[in-house]
């Protein structure tokens, strides 16, 4: 409608009018995603495990040719080992867990697709413990447990479709495949499911050790090299409120905090 069509019975909009239904409009579009969200959370439960698995198979040999056979490599496959037996029994049998130690100075772990962890060497020299570092390891067999992998790919999808459609931008979801390898590499999840991942990880440890010694200290040494280059801090929420979470469930739960046990590796 142009001006001219407009009268003194039928004026035009006014910016307030304007911004109301722009409003009405942004919480509608917000609306719909999250119920989409939840939708596509409800559904990851029937993909079976072997479409992750597929996934990880496009970027496991990057890190497979970074990886060597060791005694470091022994021992953690032995830790991982000790840690699956406190698992539920149907993670025990949907997951085949496994394990890649990489002599590298990065301070990180990786929870790749495809039931991989990836530990580098730069984690292990800040980690003064074993129980801390089956802390680390718990917390990424969290993220296999939650699917988080499949969760985070079926949300940028749906926010690249919708975009697409909103915005009339064809290739929002060509650029988004194209990019897929480099998301599932990164590993990168929302600070909800980083914060899940702890909880698990926090439960398991107390399952294998009947306490959770050590649950807090690679955190709270991370909190005190927070701002240097270290990749954990890029990938994963502050460690201070970490520190605070898993403190208060520990409380919460009445968990006892016994010995640690030296890391021997």
């Amino acid at each position: 409608m142009t001006r001219e069509h407009y009268s003194d019975r039928n004026p035009p909009p006014n910016n307030r009018q304007l911004l109301v239904i722009l409003g009405i409009l942004v919480a509608l579009i917000i609306g719909a995603i999250w119920a989409l969200g939840l939708l596509l959370d409800g559904l990851i439960g029937l993909i079976p495990p072997q479409v992750e698995r597929s996934l990880g198979a496009i970027i496991l040999p990057a890190f497979e040719q970074k990886a060597e056979s060791s005694p470091t490599q022994d021992t953690l496959n032995k830790l991982l080992t000790r840690l699956e037996t406190s698992l539920p029994p149907e993670q025990q049998k949907e997951h085949n867990y496994c394990l890649f130690y990489i002599p590298d100075d990065t301070v990180n772990a990786i929870a790749l697709p495809g039931d991989v962890i990836v530990i580098y060497q730069g984690l292990l020299a800040q980690t003064e413990s074993e129980n801390e570092l089956m802390m680390v390891l718990g917390h990424e067999l969290g993220h296999f447990a939650h699917r988080d992998h499949l969760r985070g790919i079926s949300r940028s999808l749906l926010l690249s479709v919708v975009a697409g459609t909103i915005f009339g931008d064809g290739g929002a979801l060509g650029a988004l495949a194209g990019n897929l390898v480099q998301k599932v590499g990164n590993a990168s999840f929302s600070q909800s499911q980083e914060a899940a991942a702890d909880e698990f990880g926090l439960t398991l440890l107390n399952a294998t050790y009947g306490q959770v010694a050590g649950a807090t200290d690679f955190f709270s040494r991370m909190e005190q090299k927070e701002g240097r280059n270290l990749a954990i801090l890029s990938t994963h929420p502050p460690s201070k409120k970490r520190v605070q979470k898993l403190q208060r469930l520990i409380k919460e739960r009445n968990y006892s905090i016994g010995e640690k046990t030296p890391l021997s590796l």
